[in-house]
């Protein structure tokens, strides 16, 4: 490292460089959400045309062995005239400049989800290949790019019926590790368009799997809301649905949102500001959620429904419902290029003063409906308080000395510094004898489970609490559990979930994943879980040892050998489980923080996360029949 530092040490990065070599700063990453962040960049203009009143239908191909999107709208079409600074095409400079576009004035769209003048020009910055069509006055142009820089003059290629954009990118593999899209990611998110812009026309090609669907629902985000629901699979407290679509003329803003309560026994809601999805909430959330427990503690209040000895909390009004939020607002203010949190602080007011008088006016208008509902409330108001109880006889039992209140078949580490200390939750006594044997007892502490723990996906609080193995594991986190949750009282920096690498393994792995999901959420968006990789099988090439932790490490190891003629010398051990692995070799394949593989456990997609949790693990058995069905053709070697 030089000890110098002058002004030629200063790098100054031109034109689309900074996107080349900061990815992560404009799309979030460059793994699968980077990769289709570029799909949803170009989606987004497209439905920005759509909900301005210009276009009607939208058309997205996947082709070339999946590497390549192209996207069409029938819109106005990029402009292609001299612009007056740079005298480009307005064409070019939108695909080569950042901080370039119609949307920050209101002259060309009155709302809009692409506002930074970013997104058309990063996509093309982070596509090995990149062709742009635009259709206006009759005239069909057409520009080509490569890593963002043009290889071609805008070109007349031809007269045009209509008007529109084509945009057709491939993603670079020097950038993406992986550059093949997900259809079923694009199709689901295609879906949700069709939902919060209603009438428009939104078709998906796939040409590798031969597949063409149309998505259109003139019910619009009413429709989108019983399809979740019915997706869930928790039973409706009420069928009327409560919906709401006002403007609000002071910002020239447009909420329009659906509610209903449910069985479930948590809250779920869908929240998209101009179109975009946004999964970390924001201030539209903070205002539907103030304004919907100022209109029910109203409603209780004036109605004096609330019951002797117990305090209903929001939490408790919350509880059950399903909601999707979406608004339209002139200047929204994202937290970052990737859209996902709402910071504008006006609209949490809109939402508030918008939601409250209209939710109040429909409960007193539906006394039916509005019974239900404040009997759900006062329902989960009952099982939280009983959930308390329980959860305090539990801490009173172990109040006089932490460690000896810890659970009898915890064995904890020594050390006493949170950051060192890591826990290993393990299935069953043998494989945590073997794990106990193994381990570091300074930094690693070992809690063993017998057999498969509880489905925690539609259960109650009170029910864990009950439940000896994931009692267990709350006690020895020591970060409580429900409105007790401290992460500040943590005692250990990693939990690693420890399993056998065959298929029930794999299914104890995922009880204990959706038991931390759905009830310590909190740790996995902290980076505190993680996923142990211990080996399935055992090579022994000669003097060489080689550890493989599936079928296919198994088979790339056993082919590298026959390449090198080693083969014939090849001996293959199946491990039948954790508990028949000599300490050694589990300290050194699986425990040993200098050769172990861990695999963090992280939430990309918050809302596919969820649906795709509630439909393998929820009651709905129907669910996981059609996924099963759906997915028959893929299953290779099955652990039957």
């Amino acid at each position: 490292m030089a000890r110098s530092y002058t002004a030629k040490d200063i790098t100054v990065l031109e034109g689309l460089e900074p996107v080349r070599k900061r990815p992560g700063m404009y799309i979030g990453g460059v793994g699968s959400p980077g990769l289709h962040h570029l799909v949803w960049e170009i989606l987004d203009n497209a439905v920005d045309e759509a909900m301005n009143g210009f276009a009607q239908n939208i058309h997205v191909m996947i082709e070339k062995d999946g590497k390549a999107i192209t996207i069409s709208d029938d819109g106005r079409g990029v402009p292609v005239d001299k612009h007056p600074k740079t005298r480009k095409s307005a064409l070019e400079v939108i695909f080569t400049t950042l901080h370039a576009g119609g949307k920050f004035e209101h002259r060309t769209y009155r709302t809009a989800g692409g506002l930074h003048g970013v997104g058309a020009s990063v996509v093309n910055a982070l596509s090995k290949e990149l062709v742009a069509i635009s259709k206006r006055d009759g005239i069909q142009w057409k520009q080509q790019f490569k890593h963002g820089k043009p290889t071609t003059a805008l070109k007349k290629i031809g007269r045009a019926r209509g008007t529109g954009t084509t945009v057709s990118f491939q993603a670079d593999p020097k950038i993406f590790p992986k550059t093949e899209f997900d259809s079923e990611l694009i199709k689901e998110r295609l879906e949700i368009i069709s939902y919060l812009h209603k009438g428009l026309c939104i078709t998906f090609e796939d040409t590798i799997q031969k597949e063409k669907i149309t998505y259109q629902h003139f019910e619009g985000i009413s429709e989108y809301l019983i399809h979740i629901v019915s997706a869930r699979g928790a039973p409706s407290v009420h069928d009327a649905l409560f919906a709401v679509d006002k403007h609000h003329d002071e910002t020239d803003s447009r909420v329009n949102l659906v509610l209903q309560w449910t069985e479930a026994t948590d809250e779920h809601i869908r929240s998209y500001v101009n179109g975009v999805p946004t999964g970390s909430g924001g201030t539209h959330e903070n205002g539907f959620r103030a304004g919907l427990i100022k209109a029910v503690r109203n409603f209780i209040d004036t109605h004096q429904l609330s019951p002797k000895g117990i305090n209903i909390a929001a939490d408790d009004i919350r509880e059950g419902l399903t909601a999707v939020i979406s608004i339209f607002v002139p200047d929204p203010q994202f937290q970052g290029q990737t859209k996902d949190r709402l910071n504008n602080p006006e609209v949490t007011q809109i939402l508030d003063s918008i939601l409250r008088p209209a939710l109040e006016h429909w409960l007193n208008h539906n006394i039916t409906i509005a019974n239900a509902v404040i009997g759900r409330v006062i329902m989960a108001a009952r099982a939280r308080e009983a959930s308390r109880t329980a959860q305090q006889n539990i801490i009173r039992k172990n109040i006089a000395n932490n460690r000896l209140n810890l659970p009898g078949k915890l064995s904890d580490c020594t050390s006493r510094a949170a950051t060192d200390r890591e826990l290993f939750i393990v299935e069953g006594d043998s494989a945590g004898g073997s794990a106990k044997q193994a381990r570091d007892r300074r930094v690693q502490a070992i809690l063993p489970l017998r057999g498969k723990v509880l489905n925690t996906e539609n259960t109650s609080s009170s029910k864990i609490l009950e439940n000896k193995e994931l009692s267990d594991v709350i006690t020895a986190l020591g970060c409580g559990f429900g409105k007790s949750f401290d992460i500040t009282k943590l005692r250990y920096d990693k939990i690693i979930i420890l399993a056998d690498a065959d298929s029930d393994g794999n299914h104890i792995a995922t009880l204990l994943l959706t038991f931390f999901f759905r009830h310590l959420s909190t740790l996995i968006k902290h980076g505190r879980i993680f996923l142990a990789q211990p080996p399935l099988y055992r090579i022994d090439l000669g003097r060489d040892t080689h550890w493989a932790i599936d079928d296919d490490s198994r088979d790339k190891i056993l082919e590298k050998a026959k390449s090198h003629a080693r083969n014939g010398n090849a001996e293959v051990t199946r491990f039948k489980g954790l508990g028949e692995m000599m300490p050694k070799v589990l300290w050194d394949t699986t425990l040993n923080p200098k050769t172990r593989r861990l695999v963090k456990v992280e939430i990309n997609d918050q809302i596919l996360t969820d649906r795709i949790m509630n439909e393998l693990m929820g009651k709905d058995a129907s669910a996981r029949f059609n996924f099963i069905m759906a997915k028959a053709e893929d299953a290779e070697g099955l652990d039957i």
